[in-house]
Parts: C-alpha cells; structure tokens; sequence
C-alpha cells in the first residue's frame, strides 16, 4: 500500500475505516498477535441474508484495518451448535422427528436432510458452503468442537469461579420468577441429553464440577469436556475472553446483550470486543424481517435477480439506518452499484476511498464497464414479453455496435437477471392505458420526427427531439410528458431515458408501440 493511501486511510470517513480506527486505539503499541475479528452464526436453521449481512459488513472493517495496520488478522465465523434446539424450523423436513429431539444441542440431532451425522453438522456445511461461494477469507469454529474439545476449560471454570459476579450482573435484568431459576450454567442431562435450564451449585470450581436437579434426582456432574454449555450472554462474553476477540458487530436487536455480555467479560477479566450496532433491515410494510414469519428478502431470492456485488452495496450502505429489504430494491441496487463502479476509476484517492464499491472489491475494483443500464434492460425485455437471451443481444446490436457476449461479459450476466426480473416482476405489472388529446398530438408528432430520422441517428439525437416536443407540446411540465410515454408506451408510471430506449428497441419498433397507443 501506498504512503498516499495510507495517510487517506487514516482520515477517510468511510464507516469501515471509522471503525477499523477503533482497533488501532485498541492497541496503539500493537498487539504481538493477530486482531481477531468474529461473526456468530446459530445453526437452528438455514443460513439467511443476516448471515451474509454481519461478515461481509466484519470482512469490510478487516480489510480497512489492512490498510492502517501491518498488524495480521484472523476472522473467525463462530457457529453456536451446542445449542438446544428451542422448536421446530418451518423450512426443514422430517419435522415430527425433529421434535422428539427438541431441547438437545443440535450436534446431537439427526439431520433431517438425511445428508449429515447431525442437523448442526448439515447447515454448518451450508454455511461454509455459503461463506466460499462468495470468496470470503475465514476459519470456521463449530462450539461443539471447542466445548468438547477442551478448548474452553479454563475459561469455564474462570465462569465458576465468578459465578456469584456474574449472576450480580444477569438477575437484575430478569423477571422475578426467571430469577429463581436462572444459572449461567446449563448443564446436559445425562438422562435425557436435554440441555437443562436449572439452578446449578458450584461444587468445585477448579474440578468444574456442580450439581444440580434433573427428573428429581441430585446429580453432580462436571461442565468440562461438553457436559454443558453457557447461557447465551454469558456464553458470548466467555467466548470473547477465551479466544480475545478484538472484534465482533451485533444488530441493533442485540444492544442488551452486548451491554451484558460485555459486563460479564469484565467480571471474568477481560475485555470486551471493540464493535457497532447495525440497524436491521425491514419488509415493504416497514416491519422487521422475522426468519419464523417469512417476510422480507432471503439471499437466494436476491441472487436470483441480481448478482452478488448489487447486494454487497446494498448492504454497505448506511449500516446504521433501518432499510427496506424486498424485490422492489433490487433494481435500483444493480444500477447504482454500477454507477459508483464506472465513476471509481477517476476519482482522487479520497474519494475512491469513500466509494462503497472500494470496499466491496478491497480496492481491487474491476475495471469492465456496463454500457446499459439495468433499468434500461428491465424496460425492454419487458416491452418484448417473451424474450430470449439471443433476442435480447439483437436488439442490443441497435445501440451498440458489434455487440456480443464476449465482447460484454458483465451485460451478458446482466441480461438473464433482467429476463428473471422482467419475467417475475415487471411484465405482469404493467397496463398500457391510452393517451389522452394532448398526449396524442405529441405522441403522433413523435412518430413523424422519428419517421424523418437518417439512418443511424444517436440515442442524443432521439433524447433532443423528445425533449423538444415535451417543450413545445402543451405539457404543464417535462415531467408530464416523459409520464405519458412511459405509461402509454411502456405500461408503466416510471421508465427509462426515452433517447436511449428507442435507439435500444429500434425506432421501428418503438413507433409500432406509438401506432399501439394511439390505437387505444
């Protein structure tokens, strides 16, 4: 990295680099040992949008402390599969046998896919799958492994030895009756293989042996070796002293538990991880997306309809404002990504620096440019109805010369999500209505103008003649016009640059849509 961008780094408020500051204040004589960056992840269900959320966002931070620091890093994505499974996902099959198993940790249920020793081991494999399909550099941790492995045994007895702190910390944020119930320890029936919610007794704190009640009987049992697990505030703060996490963002939802959890890690002496609270994304209505309700936009359903780095923007833009997240975002999300990208190249380093599409690249920004838009391509396969790709570069071929896949690789890719798109979302959508006196007139002198048009006029050529007869045509203002065309033309109340769609459909085919409306 150069001197120049360093020093731009370091002054840059881009909300990665905001954030990749606190980690050098964290250490101003640097740390002796790789910063350590973590994102959790439960693996009671599928892997969502959220998931793709928190370490793409932690991933940006990563890669802006990269250019403030020489200081190595690691990026854990930490799964929580020692978990009970509290109830029965909606999107699984095999939900009867699934509930004959609720409340064991999810390492220890069969994998209702059929596919894997357990329901953990099945969407912890959807996960990395999920994480390496996007490229991002990570190390997996299951807790299971951790818990019995024996990697969190001195970090657990740390938990007995402070039990009395730590319940100081949790009980006042409890009701009165949980009160009487609640343990930072759960410890796993040896019955049932239950993960109990019971008041424990810390026998021993250095063996790590407690007692508790199960079924009516005392039992004494140690915590070691995955004979329990933490609740989940205490589980995360442990986890943050046992690893020394330096890192680790929370959605807004989480606030609470960030502020107990990082209590707890003070009580067990060490400190807690540096981090921000996002705000969560909302459905059309404005209500929070909910995995148990359904709404909102999963991840699969975006990369249907636009290509990863659309999302990737869509997520790095003002993390800390709640923003709608459902079909209707994704056009504008390819569009402006593309905007951001095109303009990267010139612009001065700071700038650049500030750029969302510098984070979403690490500065490696490709250099291919698109010479349509996606809206511009969601308008014309969705006035050609049932249209095929080859079609499409056909038409293409009217605006730009010698036009092939190869030659455009990035608008080739662009074109089967406009067709999806279009397919799914626009074309049943839109109702041409007929113009009304004065649309007509201008619609008619529209066609005559572009009827005189020499061969090969330019998209600028076609844009100055509507524009002049919006002028001049008897409209309150240019915006009543462009919405008469788009409405008569195209069916819809919001469109394209018109110049640059008619020389895209061919002026032909753009007066057969004028002949269609003044049918109407």
């Amino acid at each position: 990295m150069t001197d120049d961008l360093r020093t731009a780094a370091f002054d840059s408020k881009a909300w990665p680099y905001e954030e990749a500051r606190k980690l050098l204040k964290r250490y101003p004589q640097g740390k002796g040992a790789p910063v350590l960056f973590e994102t959790g992840y439960g693996p009671s269900g599928l892997p969502h949008i959220g998931t793709f959320n928190e370490v793409l966002r932690t991933s940006m931070v990563r890669h802006a402390f990269h250019a403030l620091s020489d200081t190595p890093t690691r990026l854990i994505a930490f799964s929580d599969d020692m978990d009970g499974l509290r109830k029965v996902p909606d999107n699984v099959p095999n939900k009867a046998m699934l509930a004959e198993h609720l409340g064991k940790p999810l390492t220890r249920i069969p994998d209702p896919f059929g596919t894997h020793e357990s329901f953990a081991a099945h969407n912890n494999a959807m996960l990395r799958q999920f994480l390496d399909d996007y490229g991002f550099d990570y190390e997996f941790v299951s807790s299971t492994d951790y818990y019995t492995g024996g990697v969190f045994d001195d970090a657990l007895k740390g938990v007995l030895r402070h039990y009395r702190g730590i319940m100081d910390v949790m009980l006042p944020t409890l009701r009165k009756e949980r009160q009487a119930t609640y343990s930072p320890v759960l410890p796993i029936s040896p019955k049932s293989g239950i993960v109990l919610q019971v008041p424990v007794e810390v026998l021993d704190a250095e063996a790590g042996m407690i007692a508790f009640d199960d079924e009516g009987e005392r039992i004494e049992q140690s915590i070691l070796g995955g004979q329990a697990k933490l609740q989940w505030k205490v589980d995360w703060a442990m986890r943050w002293v046992a690893l020394g996490v330096d890192y680790e963002m929370a959605g807004k939802d989480l606030i609470d538990s960030v502020t107990q959890s990082s209590k707890i890690a003070r009580v067990l002496g060490g400190r807690p991880p540096e981090g921000f609270n996002y705000e969560m994304f909302l459905d059309e209505k404005g209500e929070k997306i909910s995995k148990s309700k359904g709404n909102g936009l999963g991840i699969e359903e975006w990369l249907t309809y636009g290509p990863q780095e659309s999302l990737a923007f869509y997520i790095y833009r003002e993390p800390k404002k709640a923003k709608s997240l459902h079909m209707g975002v994704i056009p504008r999300a390819v569009d402006d990504y593309w905007q951001f990208r095109a303009a990267w190249p010139t612009q001065e380093i700071k700038e650049r620096l500030g750029n969302p599409v510098h984070h979403i690249h690490d500065g490696k920004v490709p250099s291919a440019t698109l010479p349509v838009t996606f809206g511009l391509l969601l308008n014309l396969v969705s006035v050609m109805g049932e249209a095929t790709k080859p079609q499409v570069w056909g038409y293409l071929a009217n605006y730009l010369p010698e036009a092939t896949p190869e030659a455009y690789p990035e608008l080739d890719r662009l074109i089967d999500y406009a067709l999806a798109y279009g397919r799914d979302f626009v074309a049943p959508t839109l109702v041409k209505r007929g113009p009304d006196a004065v649309e007509a007139a201008a619609l008619a002198r529209l066609d005559a103008e572009l009827a005189a048009l020499p061969e090969g006029a330019s998209a600028e050529d076609i844009q100055n003649i509507v524009y002049e007869i919006g002028k001049t045509g008897g409209f309150e203002n240019l915006r009543d016009w462009f919405k008469a065309q788009y409405e008569t033309l195209l069916g819809s109340s919001q469109g394209p640059r018109m110049g640059s769609f008619i020389a895209l459909y061919g002026v032909e085919n753009s007066r057969k849509l004028i002949a269609e409306a003044l049918a109407r």
